[in-house]
């Protein structure tokens, strides 16, 4: 283990409270739609939008908000998506249930020609039915958002969204029909389909869960062996929703392990590789490693140090087989922070104190950076930093942190019997599951 510091509680609630602030500021208070990201007229996401519904009530807890603020931007949200036109036409806002991945941030339809997003609807739905647990006092407001997050994930019709086969398409559009690629193999969609098998209205059948874990991969890396994905945030997305500790499914009972130490052991695979840096980046260190989907410096290559260097612009970085540039997201070792906290937080310290990745930063850290890359002339660090930031970042930040000081989070997905239901039909059973 290194000697050097770590990230303390104060520094955790003042990243907390800054990250929080993107879902406050970034948001249209009408419809409660949240900007995919901080760039001049870009749409919302509707994972985002997601997020920050299950965010709302941990702002009421930790006092960045009042109950009555949360309660007002919560029933904006879901009102909004509730009545939103709903249909084949190629401006709506969803159809047969699921949502337009991106949205206009003034009227709620559909942006760039995007696709009917499966998983970014499942994180709206879990957002809502987050709300749905947490507020649940017997007033007017509160009731009508219990009702309005049922209705809203009663809606989604998974059969449909199989077409014709046992796992779940990545989304349609109204142009070209199904997209043709599926969710298949180990990543975030275990969250989908939890929420898919425990539908009161259009469940997905058993078989198309165990049709999933048919394509998944086991591996050996770095001294670990675990259920493979390369991105670091297909092993934390269905985790920030969804406490894994102690249960198993018909896969993870064969391996004698459960999927909250699976992703124990990914992170680690991360710092391994980090510290291994194979392809000699520069900056790469126990405490300087994070490789996910990410924001890039942008698709051009470079010759640095006499080495030649090709860098990319948003995508899926993975280790160990990569792609990897050089380009670390700092969001992405926050929202391990559940997991292996005593590797975490010293790259937590690393981020703010060394990389200094909050300097001059309205939400917390930026997407990501390349200390390999020169970034543009007059970098402060000498090396590349995003300009911006994402809600899709921002939200594991905040949710991860509070699961790992409270499990507040976990909690009210556990309260959830429309998860509870998923879960058993996914087979999942033990710990918390047959808990009185």
């Amino acid at each position: 283990m290194s000697d050097r510091p770590s990230a303390t509680i104060g520094e955790l609630e003042s990243l907390q409270r800054e990250t929080f602030d993107y879902f406050i500021h970034e948001a249209n208070p009408a419809n409660g739609l949240v900007i995919d990201k901080t760039a001049e007229g870009w749409p919302a996401s509707i994972a985002a939008t997601g997020l920050a519904l299950a965010a709302y009530p941990i702002g009421v807890e930790r006092g960045y908000m009042s109950r009555e603020a949360a309660v007002a931007r919560t029933l904006a949200t879901l009102r909004f998506f509730s009545a939103s036109p709903h249909g084949p036409e190629p401006d709506a806002t969803g159809y047969k249930g699921f949502y337009y991945h991106f949205l206009d941030m003034q009227t709620g339809r559909r942006a760039w020609q995007c696709e009917l997003s499966t998983i970014d609807s499942a994180f709206l739905f879990a957002g809502a039915l987050a709300a749905k647990s947490y507020f649940n006092r017997d007033v007017m407001d509160e009731l009508e958002i219990g009702a309005l997050a049922d209705s809203i994930y009663r809606r989604a019709d998974w059969n449909w969204a199989q077409n014709g086969a046992d796992t779940v398409t990545h989304g349609w559009t109204p142009e070209s029909g199904f997209i043709p690629y599926r969710w298949e193999g180990y990543n975030e969609a275990l969250l989908l389909y939890v929420l898919g098998l425990g539908s009161p209205t259009y469940p997905l059948p058993e078989a198309s869960y165990a049709a999933w874990t048919s394509t998944y991969r086991w591996d050996h890396c770095s001294g670990y062996d675990y259920l493979y994905a390369g991105p670091l945030f297909t092993h934390q997305l269905s985790h920030v929703w969804l406490d894994l500790r102690g249960i198993q499914d018909a896969f993870m009972r064969a391996k004698g392990l459960d999927y909250f130490e699976n992703s124990r052991r990914a992170t680690y695979v991360q710092r391994c590789y980090a510290i291994e840096n194979p392809r000699k980046f520069v900056g790469y260190e126990e405490n300087c490693w994070g490789i996910t989907a990410s924001e890039g410096p942008g698709s051009k290559t470079l010759r640095i140090d006499g080495i030649e260097r090709t860098f990319h612009d948003y995508l899926a970085r993975g280790v160990p087989y990569g792609p990897d540039d050089g380009t670390l997201a700092p969001w992405a070792v926050v929202a391990s922070l559940p997991f292996a906290p005593e590797i975490v937080l010293p790259a937590i310290n690393f981020c703010v104190h060394e990389a200094q990745l909050k300097l001059h930063n309205s939400y917390g850290f930026k997407a990501a950076f390349n200390p390999t890359h020169p970034g543009e002339p007059g970098a402060p660090q000498g090396w590349w930093v995003s300009p911006w930031h994402f809600g899709i970042n921002e939200g594991p930040i905040v949710l991860m942190i509070e699961n790992y000081r409270t499990g507040l989070l976990w909690q009210l997905m556990r309260s959830c019997g429309y998860i509870r239901c998923g879960l058993g039909r996914a087979g999942f059973a033990g710990g918390w599951l047959e808990a009185s």
